[in-house]
């Protein structure tokens, strides 16, 4: 924990704290084994997110906090916004330590919630857009969600319509008043906009003109029962293996995991960050606008979701520095650049991440896009979410090959199946333990014990450490395929592939085969007029990797299925694969 520096408030010497660099020092490994140590300074921000946002806006004002399509608040503005829905959403009669839901796509009111929940001690549950009825009402009910704040519609989704499916007591009750026998714990509904007439529901714009003079001073003695290791957000892990978990951070993982990741990009108040990846999401939430939050920078907002059109064209009407996206975005945004060239020469870093980035994509990053300092981070939810990051000077290749190096106030090791920590070089399952693990997952007291012991949260990731300190992921170990006996590990195989010129996107995986137990597959997405068929890309492999790595099926798709954030989905391709395969047999 941070002391205060003598005569200063206790915000304002964490604020100071913000602005003191990471220094490099050694950040490799010793004794020949694969545990690194992160350095301990600079020291931990001991701060709240209200704290640290009036901190912020002590020293950054009247400079622009929010850019959205058909908004824009300075950080002034964005405090007196907050501090309006905060004092509704007390109104409302919510206190510290309830949860409440946020069902929505990027948009200015997300934001808001995000920091008036925080303002206030409550919870914020992160929905995903895409749930539909039966994930969203185990994720409400798993948490106890008093209230909900929710898009009307988003793409395909209506959200006003499934809400009302599942609660269907909303026709008869007062705003404030439900009682829905699918959904206990839920008493409010509110719906972004300032609509008025929709039956049960509270508008959002009215939320902000409830609270009074009784809860404007209740947030003052509210905001000192607040501690920076209370529990303030919910996120869902995917759920690819089961029911989604729900992970649990505190205001002390989110500020400074995020404060560490601008300091790699070397963000300042004088950049303005690109941000069309999900809110909802910590590459959103946390490194996108909790890392602004702790520089003064600019948050713009491309659009509702992802659109490679729109998010060069904002880009460059703004002039941002920095760019946030996964590798498959910046793939579309070159692509479009191709047929509409668009000055970007404003740019100047940013962060790739959510999977490997291909070493042509780096390069063309770098060059087409002037992001020269784009860094690569490997993380998770549970760990707020980065424990390794690039730094802006590595090379393409370490950039490429690695996910860079430990962060600070962390530690890495990679262990066995039996626990022990391996020599470099050698691959094993990635732990991480420090201030970014999450409290736990909500309400799965047995979950959290089988995946953080002893302090370490055990990743299920495959890595291999170097002796510089470099950690290459090298595989999920629910991913590795065991073809009659050999291990074969997807990640290497792609890596291979991704060097053939005419492919745009792979991904490698296993399905079940009688003799051999599993055989590989791979999907490919071809380049832009490219003309590729499996037995091309057979004869590609063969002699230049084994031939027990060799895909035995290739299927060329348009494209992979993703979640919303930009992660393959192997799970549903490896099912519609065994389908597909079974129905030809029949």
């Amino acid at each position: 924990m941070t002391t205060p520096q003598a005569g200063k408030p206790r915000t304002q010497a964490n604020a100071d704290l913000a602005n003191i660099p990471e220094p490099r020092g050694n950040l490799a490994p010793t004794d020949g084994l694969s545990h690194v140590r992160g350095p301990t300074s600079p020291p931990l921000l001991d701060v709240t997110i209200p704290q640290l946002l009036r901190g912020t806006v002590a020293k950054h004002g009247s400079r622009d906090a929010l850019v959205f399509p058909d908004h824009r608040l300075t950080y002034a503005e964005m405090e007196q916004a907050v501090d309006a829905l905060a004092a509704g959403f007390l109104a409302l009669g919510l206190e510290k330590g309830d949860r409440l839901g946020i069902w929505s796509p990027n948009r200015i009111e997300w934001v808001l919630t995000q920091f008036a929940t925080a303002r206030i001690g409550v919870v914020l549950v992160n929905i995903n857009p895409a749930y539909r009825l039966a994930e969203l009402e185990y994720a409400l009910n798993l948490v106890g969600c008093k209230a909900l704040v929710l898009a009307r519609e988003f793409k395909t989704s209506n959200y006003l319509q499934m809400i009302r499916t599942l609660a269907p007591e909303l026709d008869a009750a007062k705003p404030g008043k439900l009682r829905a026998g699918k959904l206990p714990d839920l008493r409010h509904v509110i719906l972004m906009g300032d609509e008025q007439s929709v039956k049960g529901i509270w508008p959002f714009d009215g939320i902000r003109s409830l609270g009074g003079s009784q809860e404007q001073a209740r947030l003052t003695t509210i905001e000192g029962t607040l501690a920076p290791d209370d529990a303030i957000n919910i996120q869902f892990t995917s759920g690819t293996t089961g029911r989604p978990k729900g992970a649990t951070l505190t205001h002390r993982n989110i500020i400074n995991n995020s404060r560490f990741t601008m300091d790699r990009i070397r963000v300042t108040e004088a950049d303005k960050l690109a941000l069309p990846v999900p809110l909802y999401h910590c590459f959103g939430m946390a490194m996108g606008v909790m890392g602004a939050v702790n520089k003064g920078a600019a948050m713009v907002f491309t659009g509702e979701a992802f659109d490679a059109v729109k998010t060069l064209d904002v880009v460059a009407a703004e002039r941002c520095t920095a760019l946030y996206g996964v590798p498959t975005m910046f793939v579309q945004m070159l692509q479009e650049l191709e047929a509409k060239p668009r000055d970007l020469s404003s740019l100047r870093t940013g962060i790739m991440a959510g999977s490997p980035c291909p070493v042509k994509v780096m390069k063309q990053v770098n060059d087409r896009m002037h992001m020269d300092e784009v860094t690569i981070c490997y993380g998770m939810t549970e760990t707020s979410p980065v424990s390794m990051q690039s730094f802006v000077d590595d090379t393409v290749a370490q950039r490429c090959e690695t996910v860079g190096r430990i962060h600070p106030h962390l530690e890495v090791k990679i262990v066995d199946e039996a626990g022990r920590t391996v020599p470099l070089g050698t691959q094993g399952e990635l732990c991480t333990k420090g201030y970014s693990v999450m409290k736990g997952y909500w309400a799965d007291p047995e979950r959290t014990d089988e995946t953080i012991r002893d302090g370490w949260m055990h990743t299920g990731d495959l890595a291999v450490l170097d002796e510089a300190g470099f950690c290459t992921i090298t595989g999920r170990v629910k991913d590795m395929i065991i073809r009659g006996g050999e291990n074969i590990y997807p990640r290497e195989i792609e890596e291979f592939l991704f060097t053939h010129p005419q492919i745009s996107e792979v991904q490698v995986f296993g399905i079940p085969d009688e003799k051999l137990g599993e055989v590989v597959c791979a999907w490919v997405v071809a380049a832009p007029n490219a003309n590729i068929d499996g037995e091309a890309l057979r004869a590609f492999c063969k002699d230049q990797i084994a031939h027990f790595k060799i895909p035995v099926h290739f299927r060329i798709v348009n494209e992979l299925p993703m979640t919303i954030t930009g992660k393959p989905q192997k799970f549903v391709m490896r099912d519609m694969m065994i389908a597909e395969l079974r129905q030809k047999l029949s």
